[in-house]
Order: C-alpha cells, then structure tokens, then sequence
C-alpha cells in the first residue's frame, strides 16, 4: 500500500511539473491566428511549429547565441571543475593548513546574491575593457561556478581513505601526480555532474548576459530570445515559445545522453 501511494505520489508530481511543457509545446505550434481564438489549454495540430520556430531562429539572431553559449557553457565549467578539485584535493588530501578556513572563503561567495554585485560588476567590467566580450563573459562564469565545484569536490574527497594518498607517496608518487591518475579518475562521475548542472546554469542564464553583453555575438542565447518579446523584438507568443523550445532542446539532450553518469555523481558527491 505504501509503494502504491508513493508511486501516485511522484506520478502526480511529474504530471504537475509537464504541465508547462504541454502549455509551451501546445502553443508554440499554433498560428497567430488559432492562438488568438482558441484556449492556451486547447491543442492544435501543432502546423505553425516549424514555421515559428524558424521565424525565431532568424529574427533573434540565435545562431549568434548558440556560438557564444556553447563556448561560456563548455569552457567555465571546465575551468571551474578543474580549480574545484585542486581546492578540494588540496582540503583534503594535501591537508591544507587552515583548510577549513580557505574553504569556508571560497564558499562564502555564494551567500550573496548575485544581484547585490551587479551594479559593481558592471562598472568594473566598463573600466577594464571586458565589458561585452568573451573572455569577461568567460571569466564570470567560471569564478561563479568555482564554490560549488569546490564544495561538491571536498566533500567527495573526504570519502577518499587518506590512506590512498598515503600509499602513493610511499610509492614516490608527486601530489601532482596522484591528483590527476588517481584522484581525478575516482572522481569522474561527480566532475561530470558539477559539469552538467554549471554548464545548465550558464546555458539558462538571463541576468548576467543582459547586464554585461550588449551586441548579438557575445549574448548568451537566452538573452537574445529574450529580446523577441520586447516592443522593438515585436514576435508574436507562439514565436516565443518555439524559440524556447529551441534553446532548452540542448539542455535535455545532455542531460539524456549522460544521465547515468549525472545521477552516480549526485549520489557519490553528496549533494
């Protein structure tokens, strides 16, 4: 009975959460015309889809923002997984002095939103030239993405016996060398959720991209489709919403294609 009850349970949760899924596909495949006559709730024979989401691709430039995106979302997670498994590799196996200390200075950035920076970013990034440019866009992404990868890593690390790191040196092995043939291959399947859930953030980004980018080939791509639904973007809602099928299309895909690998990282990097 009580399987029976939890299985309702999380059947009835997923169908609340495809709710705005079937809203977005039913409507994103209608015409501007059935649109406008028939119920949000109400399915069409989804003709306008192709149509729409063409019309998006091509009036929000989105091919810019694909390029731009997929090098923020690739790079600074690479970076930032990196960095975070030499912090916590560091914490941990190195036994840093004052480790604890360092870790809570890496982590402490997250208490803060990061709206209450925006305004110091900005006129920051004006003064130094990384204003609406890759590399500023790059370098951003990458220091937000480091406390988490840096959290997640310590605590995987600690679930490492010190005793590994002990034999390997008994061995004659460097610390440089025990962390990237040891350490970092045991630690592949939390690398790889890190890597999904940042590149996810970064892909889905709107705040930051609005603020600091400002010409099309440097905006991240939700920050262009954002622009279809201003006065000047002048698209209509079933355009809209193509359009962000369009962009979420990648996110699913990766998150399908390394599924496995995503849920062994959750369950052994203990989120």
């Amino acid at each position: 009975m009580g399987q029976f009850i939890r299985k309702a349970v999380l059947i009835a949760l997923g169908a609340i959460w495809l709710l705005p899924v079937y809203l977005m596909i039913v409507n994103a495949g209608k015409t501007n015309a059935d649109y406008g006559l028939t119920s949000p709730w109400q399915p069409t024979s989804l003709g306008g889809l192709m149509d729409n989401a063409m019309t998006a691709w091509e009036r929000g430039d989105l091919a810019d923002g694909v390029v731009a995106t997929l090098l923020y979302a690739i790079i600074s997670p690479l970076i930032a997984v990196i960095i975070g498994a030499m912090a916590g590799f560091s914490i941990v196996a190195l036994r840093l002095r004052n480790g604890f200390v360092w870790f809570t200075i890496i982590f402490s950035s997250t208490v803060f939103p990061i709206q209450m920076v925006l305004m110091p970013l900005f006129i920051g990034y004006v003064e130094t030239d990384l204003y609406d440019s890759k590399l500023g866009m790059i370098l951003l992404y990458t220091v937000i993405s480091v406390p988490f990868s840096a959290f997640v890593m310590r605590n995987f690390f600690s679930g490492i016996a010190y005793q590994v790191f002990e034999a390997a040196v008994m061995d004659g092995a460097s610390p440089w060398r025990i962390f990237w043939r040891i350490y970092v291959p045991m630690s592949r399947p939390a690398l790889v959720a890190i890597f999904i859930l940042q590149a996810t953030f970064i892909w889905n980004d709107l705040l930051l991209g609005l603020t600091l980018t400002q010409s099309k080939e440097n905006r991240p791509i939700v920050t262009l489709l954002s622009a279809l639904q201003t006065t000047y973007g002048g698209s209509t809602m079933p355009v809209v919403l193509a359009g962000g099928l369009l962009v979420s299309l990648p996110t699913v895909i990766l998150f399908m294609a390394t599924q496995r690998s995503f849920t062994r990282g959750l369950a052994l990097g203990q989120f």
